[in-house]
Parts: C-alpha cells; sequence; structure tokens
C-alpha cells in the first residue's frame, strides 16, 4: 500500500545559476512537475510514494527517473515516449517569484495512454494526487479521467492541486472547464488566492472559498498566499495561519512543499477521512506554511525539499512569522 500515487507532469525547469564571463545567464537542470515535486517532498517526509507519467528516451527522461528513485518515489508507472522530454525556462525576478516558458509541442508528459497505467497502482494508495496540466491535451487527459475515475471508485481520497499555467493552455475558459471537470471528483484541494478569484469570480477569500467548498462538496480547501501564510475552509469555516518571514531565493515548487506538507498532515492525523476539530487544522496549516518557506530559501524545487528532522528544526529556529 502506497501513501500517494500521483499522475502527471515531470519535467526539466532550467533554473537560473548566475552569469557567466561573457555576461551570459547560466541556467541550471532541475528535475521538476508539480505532481513529481509533491511526491518527493513526501517520500522526504518519509511517506511511500508512486508516480505515473511519461518521460522521453532521451538523457532527460533518465536523468527525472534516476532522480525520482534516489528520492525514494516509486517509477513502476514511468512511460517511456519517443517525443523529447518536456522542458520549462524558469525566470525569477528581484523578490524571487517566478514565471516560466514552456517548450511543450508536444512534451513527452503529454502522451500517456490510459492504457500504459496500471491502475492497481492508484487502487492501493491512500491518496490520488493530479493537477491540471495533465488536461492541457490528449491522450493524457483521458488517462488523467480514467485514472480519476478508477480512484473515486475505489474509494481513493483525490487531492488535486490546478498549477494553472495560462501558456499551455488555449485559453483560459478551456483551462477553467478542465479544472473545474476535476474538481468534481477531488476531496483535497490546494489554489493560490489568484486561482481562487479566477475559479470563482470573487477577490473575496471568504465568499470564493466557500463557493468553491459547497460547489464541490470537498472535504476540505487549502488556499495558499505566498509568504503572507495560507487559509483552511473546511466544514467549521475559515481558517487562517500566517507564514514565516525569510528570504526568497526561489519560490519555486514552495506550492508543492505546502501541499505536500498539509497531506503529510492530514494522514498523520487521519485528516483525510474526517472532520478535525480547528486546533488541528491551524497545525496543519503551520507546518505547510514552514514547508513552503524552507523551500523559499534554496534554489530548485526537488533539490530543496527538507526531510522532517530538518523541517522539524527550521520551525524551532527562531525564524518570523508574518503578522
Amino acid at each position: 500500500m502506497k501513501d500517494v500515487t500521483a499522475l502527471g507532469e515531470i519535467l526539466i525547469d532550467f533554473t537560473p545559476n548566475g552569469i557567466s564571463e561573457q555576461g551570459n545567464p547560466i541556467l541550471v537542470a532541475n528535475p521538476g512537475g508539480a505532481p513529481a515535486n509533491v511526491l518527493v517532498s513526501l517520500s522526504k517526509l518519509g511517506m511511500k510514494t508512486e508516480f505515473i507519467g511519461c518521460v522521453g528516451k532521451d538523457h532527460f527522461g533518465d536523468f527525472l527517473v534516476s532522480t525520482l528513485q534516489s528520492k525514494g518515489v516509486h517509477t513502476d508507472g514511468i512511460g517511456y515516449s519517443n517525443v523529447h522530454t518536456t522542458l520549462a525556462f524558469v525566470h525569477i525576478d528581484e523578490h524571487g517569484d517566478r514565471s516560466f516558458s514552456f517548450y511543450r509541442q508536444p512534451g513527452a508528459d503529454m502522451m500517456l495512454k490510459k492504457e500504459d497505467v496500471d491502475l492497481q497502482l492508484i487502487s492501493q494508495s491512500r491518496i490520488f494526487h493530479v493537477g491540471s496540466i495533465s488536461m492541457t491535451n490528449d491522450p493524457v487527459r483521458e488517462t488523467t479521467l480514467t485514472a480519476l475515475k478508477h480512484a473515486k471508485e475505489h474509494n481513493v481520497i483525490v487531492s488535486f492541486d490546478p498549477n494553472l499555467r495560462p501558456p499551455l493552455w488555449q485559453n483560459l475558459e478551456e483551462a477553467k472547464k478542465q479544472i473545474n471537470t476535476i474538481l468534481t471528483y477531488a476531496d483535497v484541494v490546494k489554489v493560490s488566492e489568484e486561482e481562487l478569484a479566477f475559479l470563482t469570480g470573487s477577490e473575496d477569500i471568504t465568499i470564493g472559498a466557500e463557493l468553491l467548498y459547497d460547489q464541490y462538496n470537498l472535504s476540505i480547501l487549502f488556499i495558499t498566499l505566498g509568504g503572507k501564510g495560507s487559509y483552511a475552509y473546511s466544514y467549521n469555516g475559515l481558517v487562517f495561519v500566517p507564514g514565516f518571514l525569510v528570504k526568497a531565493i526561489d519560490t519555486t515548487g514552495c506550492g508543492d512543499a505546502f501541499l505536500a506538507g498539509v497531506l503529510y498532515q492530514l494522514m498523520e492525523n487521519e485528516g483525510i477521512y474526517g472532520s478535525l476539530p480547528e486546533k488541528a487544522i491551524k497545525e496543519i496549516l503551520k507546518f505547510g506554511n514552514a514547508m513552503g518557506a524552507y523551500v523559499a530559501m534554496r534554489k530548485g524545487g526537488i533539490p530543496s525539499m527538507p526531510t522532517l528532522e530538518q523541517l522539524q528544526e527550521f520551525m524551532v529556529s527562531g525564524i518570523t512569522v508574518v503578522k
């Protein structure tokens, strides 16, 4: 039995790493992709994880598979395609915030076919996690829907992070349509405040959270505000916990680390199966905030994910909480 199985994109993030003697930007190839980031983070926290996806028959594909394996993530669900491994170029501003340019026309992550997926990997898991990037194109879109249906038929908790990347969609209306499709299957959902406004049409977090939670009958909804902190919305309303004040170097993977943190805490508290009191939810949010803050202080997503011991040391190190 695995704790979490995820299906989706795994790719190479080319991240800025200084300037060459000739004045040109130096880029470092880091393993990335939101579902993969979540699994590596959970694996480093001690959870048993499995990745389902597709990479190219190239050096980058081999590198990604070996990276997951070295981090303790099981890779029985990974297939290979003659299409090249997907690449993303990360642009980081002076605040550590990032934007992306994708080379995915097509990319190997899009090529995952439903007949190539062992659905038992999903039904033998406590949680099945997906994002929305696997809904941009077929055949991976059909594969994602098949996997989601299988998860619900076998009473597996579904976790969902839209991880909206507008450049990967034909238009934002299509993005919203496909994200809403996944929401009909979801139990645990994590969105940014911008994604919440996009999906609900409301800039008010309380109104937006209630709309999304009620419309899709979610178990719990998490809303992240970057370094400012995070909210959770469940049966007992909205709960907020401020973030940790750190100097952000690279925010790549912070949201994924947050999600891994709250999923870890939910599983540890058996919170994926029922309601939690407000005190427990606040502890879950604090843990997730700490995960995001820890990763923000380092370069790259997967290389920055902490172990449980490293995170606990960080949380007692006197780091200031944002007021």
